[in-house]
């Protein structure tokens, strides 16, 4: 792509593993063209477990707000709603959740667009990356060549094949880089790492103001009057009368703060306890991306080590073992490059904290480069206002698997079953055609990994058709 885009630039994921064209396209042009069946660790059943086990299927559902209405529905805290996965909302998702609630109260339970099979009750809780992987089935529709025009079956069909070999020879076999995806960071209003910013450095009244006014790129007229509402006049009760009622979470940070003035500590606390979280871990990934982007630039390879990289162990289930890694020297490099063509060992990127930072060499270089360039270097990561939102800091390899990998077409789609989004058809910063051809993409991830950066590589379109 040659135009800038600025949500890429936002996020830090920016460049592709090829120097490829890509197929264009739109994901999610409607719920079902993306679902994700969790692969899940096992839970030992019990029939005089605590809480209850159940496989719930989501239509449409963001996870934090589905977890929102269900503690609503069942009337216990939300804190005692467990899952492995926080999964994509315009989707079909399937996966398991763990509830502190009575068995018979969890399986009577109805809601709108979601299905739930009690599986049975257990002693075990689990938590964020409890999980094995993810088994994606994901629809691209309008594929377009760059010049906008539709691009067909066989040209499409060609270029991912192309892609695909490519990836492999740069960085290996069915490796791709191992970017964190859109959704870290909110699609379409990158909040949650502008927000990070600024609670890494104890700016309460900034992070909650960011995460109420800030715009989004295409949100409706309403959210945007909101949002502006609160950045010409501050937190005020007459924004509370015209909020939209999807706006849960800022309605709850605004009644807060209308009731307890200047309270900007409490009216964070507002947010789920996993998303004020997750506002940590966005600006570290950004903090991550950058770093994984300034090495492609550089020319280094990223699923092989140079010296002075951190490299870490794979374990059976593709996950890198941070704790394991170690410092290459070239006296090492040899040795640690066999293990890392052989699977078992990654080169990794940094996602800073308190006590894990940079790594030496050029691409140490890199990493501190970033983080000077977004102002962090001289920030300590302790958060003594929330402590556990303190981080120590840990390392991300830069390169993930995916298996399973297969693609077939599908017919192009009547429009008044699509959304709203290819209903306005193609703008000129897009890069799809609603002629332009169906690719249907199977394929597994591990845990952690993101199905849309892999997509991504094969797409490169704006990061708002993904």
């Amino acid at each position: 792509m040659s135009k800038k885009d600025p949500l890429a630039q936002a996020i830090g994921l920016e460049g592709f593993a090829t120097k490829t064209t890509g197929i264009g396209g739109v994901l999610k042009a409607r719920v079902s063209d993306f679902r994700v069946d969790e692969i899940s660790t096992s839970v030992k059943l019990d029939n005089k477990g605590r809480f209850t086990v159940a496989k719930v299927t989501l239509t449409n559902w963001e996870t934090n707000r589905f977890c929102t209405n269900l503690s609503r529905e069942l009337k216990i805290p939300r804190n005692r709603i467990f899952f492995a996965g926080t999964k994509d909302k315009r989707a079909v998702t399937s996966q398991l959740f763990v509830i502190d609630a009575p068995h018979k109260k969890v399986a009577e339970l109805e809601m709108p667009d979601v299905a739930i099979q009690v599986l049975g009750r257990t002693h075990q809780k689990i938590g964020l990356g409890n999980h094995r992987g993810n088994r994606f089935t994901i629809v691209v529709r309008g594929c377009a060549n760059l010049d906008g025009s539709p691009m067909s079956e066989e040209d499409a069909l060609n270029e991912i094949e192309k892609i695909k070999n490519e990836m492999a020879e740069n960085i290996g076999s069915d490796l791709f880089p191992n970017w964190i995806g859109p959704q870290r960071f909110g699609s379409g209003r990158p909040v949650t790492a502008e927000v990070g910013k600024y609670v890494v450095n104890g700016q309460w009244k900034d992070a909650v103001m960011t995460y109420l006014s800030m715009p989004g790129y295409s949100e409706s007229e309403d959210v945007a009057s909101f949002r502006e509402n609160i950045r010409n006049n501050g937190p005020n009760a007459g924004a509370l009368e015209n909020i939209p009622k999807w706006l849960g979470f800022e309605r709850r940070i605004l009644e807060h703060l209308v009731n307890n003035p200047d309270d900007w500590v409490g009216s964070f606390k507002k947010l789920p306890t996993n998303l004020q979280l997750m506002t940590v871990h966005a600006i570290q990934s950004v903090v991550f991306n950058k770093s994984l982007h300034g090495r492609i630039d550089a020319g280094l390879p990223i699923s092989i080590p140079v010296a002075g990289d951190l490299v870490g162990r794979i374990d059976e289930k593709g996950q890198l073992n941070a704790h394991s890694c170690v410092l290459i020297d070239e006296r090492t490099l040899p040795r640690i490059t066999r293990n890392c063509q052989l699977g078992r060992l990654t080169p990794t990127g940094p996602l800073p904290g308190s006590v894990v930072s940079t790594c030496q060499g050029k691409a140490g270089e890199i990493e501190k480069a970033v983080i000077a360039e977004m102002n962090l270097q001289d920030i300590s990561w302790e958060v003594d206002a929330i402590s556990r939102l303190t981080s120590k800091g840990t390392r991300r390899a830069l390169v993930t698997g995916f298996s399973e990998f297969s693609i077939d077409t599908v017919p192009i789609a009547a429009d008044d079953t699509l959304g709203e989004r290819w209903k306005a058809g193609p703008s000129e910063d897009s890069r799809w055609h609603p002629e332009g051809a169906c690719i249907r993409f199977r394929f597994t991830l591990s845990s952690g990994s993101y199905a849309t950066t892999l997509l991504r590589e094969f797409m490169q379109s704006p990061l708002s058709q993904i």
